[in-house]
């Protein structure tokens, strides 16, 4: 097992540190407070490769693999956090394309959405079946031989209105998880809406919004993968997104703790710098280990879903539960070490420790984690 980054790792290191320091980094502060969704960072993201990292190089995605995946994510969270998590969910619907997609649908969207031409949306969540995903009651039923008609809605879609195509989980055949199958819907397709754009406690540089259909007519070739299908390539699919927000969660704990430091180093009391107090010493070595033990996790976690390791899910579970508990608890302490400038807008901390906080929530609450691990510890 080895510890270290090989060469290409840092190559990609370097490259992704360097562009979330110019690109995302100076903004993400005005890109919070305005709500304001940087398309044209994500574009130049994408120029590096960084929209379809994970994708067959034939189809123009970069054909890395899922630990190349968490160092750029990591990285990338460092300058914002909030739209990487955005990039980590279009990265993913651009996989379920590249791997369970038709040719077809490959020839017609992967180039696209690698350069972010187009930009896409994750629909699996309902208003009534959250962490009971396979419960969900969007319906596809056929319209003769050429389209499906699909009615209901998604909840907390990230990308809402601004997103292009939507990977739309919906109920095709009976109840259960074998009912469900994976939908493309385009942007412009008629009876496609969107509610209201959603006012978060955080992640504010990706806009958040219901999404409805109404007797929406998607062509039958739009379907990824076979009828039934969909649960299990949604599942496979949030096995590498828990991955995904995990490394986030690196990212903005990783600024966290080097604000911690510079800060510590700078601001005086009692007549001399806060980091001589031991106090400040061992919640920055806390911090600093609890940082390292997640990230052994999460690259674990990656390495098994490179590897097809059948104990992924778990790994993945583990990774993502552990990580984004840890690092929450992270920029909660840094904020403290920063006192009542912590609490200020003009300081990182508190968007930190709000953007942090929904990845306790998301692909998969980490109560739902601990359910998925402690299924497959009474299975082994």
């Amino acid at each position: 097992m080895n510890f270290e980054y090989n060469e290409d790792q840092l190559a990609i290191k370097e490259m992704a540190k360097n562009f979330s320091e110019t690109e995302f980094k100076p903004y993400a502060s005005e890109w919070d407070q305005e709500e304001i969704f940087p398309v044209e960072a994500l574009k130049k993201a994408a120029e590096l490769g960084l929209a379809a990292i994970y994708v067959n190089e034939k189809h123009g995605g970069s054909g890395l693999s899922r630990l190349d995946a968490a160092i750029v994510f990591e990285e990338l969270s460092r300058g914002c956090v909030s739209t990487a998590a955005y990039l980590t969910i279009h990265n993913m619907v651009t996989w379920m394309i590249d791997s369970h997609g038709s040719e077809t649908l490959k020839e017609k969207f992967i180039k696209k959405l690698s350069t972010m031409d187009i930009m896409s949306s994750y629909c699996l969540t309902e208003a009534g079946s959250g962490s009971d995903a396979a419960s969900l009651k969007t319906t596809a039923l056929k319209k003769g031989n050429s389209h499906y008609l699909l009615n209901g809605s998604k909840s907390f879609i990230s990308g809402g209105p601004t997103s292009d195509v939507f990977a739309v989980m919906c109920r095709t055949g009976g109840e259960g998880a074998n009912g469900v199958s994976c939908l493309l819907v385009e942007k412009g397709t008629k009876g496609l809406s969107f509610g209201k754009q959603e006012k978060k406690m955080g992640w504010n540089s990706q806009h958040t919004s219901t999404v409805n259909f109404d007797n929406c007519e998607i062509p039958i070739d739009n379907i990824v993968g076979n009828e039934g299908d969909g649960f299990k390539i949604a599942m496979k699919g949030l096995d590498g997104g828990r991955i995904n927000i995990a490394a986030c969660s690196l990212g903005g704990a990783r600024a966290a703790l080097e604000a911690s430091i510079m800060y510590s180093a700078e601001r005086k009391q009692f007549g001399k710098s806060i980091d001589q107090f031991q106090v400040t010493q061992f919640k920055l070595a806390d911090m600093a280990t609890e940082l390292e033990a997640s990230r052994l996790m999460v690259f674990r976690a990656a390495s098994s879903l490179d590897n097809k390791n059948p104990q992924a899910t778990k790994l993945c579970a583990m990774a993502k539960r552990f990580t984004t508990d840890i690092c929450s608890e992270i920029c909660n302490t840094a904020l403290q070490i920063h006192g009542g400038y912590g609490y200020l807008k003009d300081f990182p901390l508190e968007r930190l420790v709000r953007d942090l906080r929904v990845h306790q929530i998301l692909e998969g609450t980490n109560e739902i984690m601990r359910v998925i691990i402690s299924r497959h510890l009474k299975n082994n």
